[in-house]
Order: C-alpha cells, then sequence, then structure tokens
C-alpha cells in the first residue's frame, strides 16, 4: 500500500519528538469526517441544562436560549457560553462586554421557546417577564439561578462563537432545572435540594 503522506503531498510521519503533530494528524485533516446531519444526531443525544443569555442592546434588552453553556473555572470564576453567529445577542455580548446566563426552571419551558424561536422580537420574548438591571445587563425574574459576566474573550468556532464570561454578581436559587435532550425539553424525575446564594 502506498505512503498516504506520499500520494497527498502532505507532511510525511516522523518520530522526531520535538515535531508538535501526531504522525497521521494531516491524514486525519484530509479526511472528510461525517456529515452535518450525522453530528447534530450525535449533538442531540447531549442532555444540557436550559439557559437564557441576555445582554443590553441599542435598543433595548436582547436575549437567546441556548443549551451549550458550561462552568469553565472556578478561580477565577469563568462560564462558557456558545452563542450562534450572527445573532443580535452576541453582537451586543461583544459591545456591551457584559451578560447574563439564567439557568431556567422545569416550569420555563414557554419562556425557553420564546427566547428560542427565531421569529419572535425582542420586544416580545421579554413581554411579560419581569426583569431588573444588575451592572446594567437586564436579569429575568424567576430563574434557577443567575449570573452576570464581564465578556472575558469571543472567538469563532465554525458557526458559533465560544463566549468566556468572568463571573461579577451570581445568585442561586431552589428547584429543578429545566432540560434538553434529544431535541426536547425534559425535567429530573429525582428530587432536587434546595439552594441558597
Amino acid at each position: 500500500m502506498a505512503d498516504r503522506a506520499a500520494t497527498t503531498g502532505s507532511r510525511p510521519a516522523t518520530t522526531d519528538p520535538t515535531n508538535a503533530d501526531p504522525p497521521h494528524a494531516d491524514a486525519l485533516h484530509e479526511e472528510p469526517g461525517p456529515g452535518a446531519a450525522r453530528c447534530l444526531g450525535l449533538y442531540a443525544k447531549l442532555a444540557a441544562g436550559v439557559t437564557v443569555v441576555t445582554a443590553r442592546g441599542e435598543d433595548g434588552p436582547l436575549g437567546m436560549t441556548v443549551s451549550a453553556v458550561t462552568s469553565l473555572s472556578a478561580r477565577p470564576p469563568l462560564l462558557l457560553a456558545c452563542l450562534r453567529d450572527g445573532s443580535r445577542t452576541l453582537a451586543a455580548v461583544r459591545a456591551g462586554r457584559a451578560f447574563a446566563v439564567h439557568l431556567l426552571r422545569e416550569e420555563q419551558r414557554d419562556l425557553a421557546g420564546r427566547f428560542a424561536s427565531p421569529t419572535t422580537s425582542a420586544a416580545e420574548r421579554f413581554a411579560g417577564t419581569g426583569i431588573r438591571q444588575v451592572l446594567g445587563v437586564p436579569v429575568l425574574a424567576g430563574a434557577l439561578a443567575w449570573s452576570v459576566c464581564l465578556t472575558e474573550d469571543v472567538r469563532r468556532y465554525g458557526d458559533h462563537h465560544l463566549v468566556v464570561g468572568r463571573v461579577a454578581a451570581v445568585h442561586v436559587g431552589g428547584g429543578r432545572p429545566l432540560l434538553w435532550h434529544d431535541r426536547r425539553f425534559g425535567a429530573l424525575t429525582e428530587p432536587v435540594p434546595d439552594a441558597a446564594g
């Protein structure tokens, strides 16, 4: 069998310990990989808490439902959120340098759906929802927990941006989280202890 590196013009494999790439790194990058539909099928199996990210826009509050949010560091306290490229909320996060992350309760499915709808305006998303300003950022009432973050870094990867925020204010309540799995909302079946903070 012919050496793949020789037939593709890629750098041949080497045992040089100073080489940063593994022997078949170039060959792996050349593989087409699975299609988007198969990848989305995999991603759908990742269970996640449902969050709403909000920020202050030029004309008022903006927000969107986000399922890809995770803790990044405790010292310093950092959160990471993945926001869709081209969203108005992402633009506001970049411009205002601050945003809020709300972990939704299991009773807040309608709120999650409203903030996820591409046809719902910003005013309609916030209509009837109590908000207050914390560090200049709109914070939704009734969330299971929320944090206001100062934007540390924004980097584009594919069709989303990774937004790293330093937690500047936080509130944790009690109750059950709203979950997203297999393209639908769900909830925990076991009791969850109340938390204060």
